[in-house]
């Protein structure tokens, strides 16, 4: 395993990661915030949206409803494709929008699929596609929030600012309307004018209130844009989900072939080469066993010693393969066997009433024997603690030490291979490893197909 304990980890990752150095502010968030470009990012979306999505709604529901219309003839498929299309390419333009502004990175949603290029067969692709249909139903529901949105935002914007700079312009009331300020007030009888210094001082509190709240409000309007755009107009659950188990299915084949070529260059290196080796010292032993018989017999002894340190060897290679007493008794005693070979002082502790299927029974005891072997070479620790325990269908593992800590899964490629691998069966690998230590490492597997023990 190649991941390195030590103070070098832990550096900082950039804002809002964990050890990161932020640049520090003198005013609080709240006061920053109407000024700050996020701000004016996502007001420049919502204002945005209202002319997008009458568009978009426009051509939407015209192509579709002349689309439907027409397909008593012929001409009624290729219309409806021309408009799930040109949605397809608004829900692009929204989703570039949306990353632009709001932040928000959303995937491309899947390609059609077309068994044989042509016309015929892109309309009918455009049809069968559940994102062309998300994306018209995105046309139609987007219209009705940015009105909405659209409203709420110019009205609380304009009239915090307007408040706020209340002091700036009040002057124009007596010189050019002929009253004394704005009316707060008034009827028949009498008229209340924000015209004092009280009044004036007030009106431009209210103001900055609103001012200091109208980066919030918009901020909530805009995470329903976020929905909006990441539920229909990105990758279908199923889509990302095979996507991910495509990359799965990837990380399980490279692993494995890794795993082939370990075991091929230790077989090469070590039990092959001492057998050859083997080989060769018997045939001369042969040779010399008349001339020679004290010599030959010498040869034999050495022979000997070869042939154990040769099954040695391939009991090493056969218990990294699959232990036979991970097989025989389970994890309790694989674990406490791999424990006794740690450097460093192992507590074993595994709470299970049953027995979980032989292949997540096996990635455990890997993912064990990697972190423990990690510890002897890298963390300078005096103890070791192991627990193993079941929670509902998770199968929980957690190795911690008392060592130098600083482990990332970020760097090195230790940690970093072995959370890809639990990935894989979609398990979870997470280390909290502070520089100075201690280091916990809690890996959590999928509980399946376990029999009684």
């Amino acid at each position: 395993m190649a991941t390195e304990y030590g103070q070098g980890y832990g550096l900082d990752g950039g804002p809002g990661f964990p050890g990161s150095t932020e640049r520090r502010h003198r005013l609080p968030a709240a006061l920053r915030a109407p000024v700050e470009g996020r701000t004016w990012r996502e007001l420049s979306h919502v204002l945005l949206s209202l002319p997008i999505s009458i568009l978009l709604f426009t051509y939407a529901v015209t192509m579709v409803s002349l689309g439907v219309g027409l397909l008593v003839t012929f001409l009624g498929v290729p219309v409806l494709a021309a408009a799930l299309a040109g949605c397809r390419g608004f829900g692009a333009l929204e989703r570039t929008r949306a990353r632009a502004l709001l932040g928000l990175e959303v995937g491309e949603p899947e390609p059609l699929r077309m068994r044989k290029p042509g016309v015929m067969a892109w309309m009918g692709a455009v049809l069968k596609s559940g994102t062309s249909w998300r994306s018209l139903l995105y046309a139609v529901l987007q219209l009705p929030w940015a009105v909405f949105s659209f409203a709420v935002t110019v009205n609380v914007w304009a009239l915090g600012w307007g408040l706020l700079t209340y002091p700036l312009w009040f002057w124009v009331f007596p010189m050019y309307a002929g009253q004394d300020g704005v009316q707060l007030y008034g009827d028949e009888t009498h008229r209340i004018y924000l015209d004092n210094p009280f009044e004036i001082t007030v009106t431009a509190l209210v103001g900055l209130l609103f001012t200091i709240a109208t980066p919030w409000i918009v901020r909530a309007l805009t995470m329903v844009d976020r929905l909006l755009v990441h539920g229909l107009l990105g990758p279908s659950r199923l889509a990302s989900r095979v996507v991910e188990l495509e990359s799965d299915r990837g990380v399980v084949v490279d692993t494995a072939a890794a795993d082939l070529r370990r075991i091929e260059r230790d077989l090469h290196d070590g039990a092959q080469a001492r057998l050859v080796g083997l080989a060769m010292d018997l045939g001369l032993a042969k040779e010399k066993l008349r001339e020679d018989p004290q010599t030959a017999a010498r040869m034999v002894d050495e022979a000997h010693g070869e042939v154990k340190t040769a099954l040695r060897e391939l009991r090493d290679l056969a218990r990294g393969i699959h232990p036979a007493v991970l097989t025989d008794r389970g994890l309790d005693a694989a674990l406490s066997a791999v424990a006794s070979r740690c450097t460093v002082p192992v507590r074993v502790e595994v709470d299970l009433v049953e027995r979980p299927a032989p292949a997540i029974e096996g990635i455990a005891y890997f993912t064990v024997s990697e972190l423990l072997q990690n510890i002897s070479k890298h963390a300078r620790a005096t103890w070791a603690g192991v627990e193993v325990w079941r929670t509902e269908n998770r199968l929980m593992l957690q190795v911690v030490d008392n060592g130098v800590g600083g482990a990332d899964v970020s760097r090195g490629s230790g940690l970093a291979g072995l959370a890809e691998r639990l990935d894989a069966v979609d398990g979870i690998l997470v280390v909290d490893s502070p520089a100075g230590g201690p280091t916990r490492v809690t890996a959590e597997l999928p509980w399946r197909g376990a029999h009684v023990r």
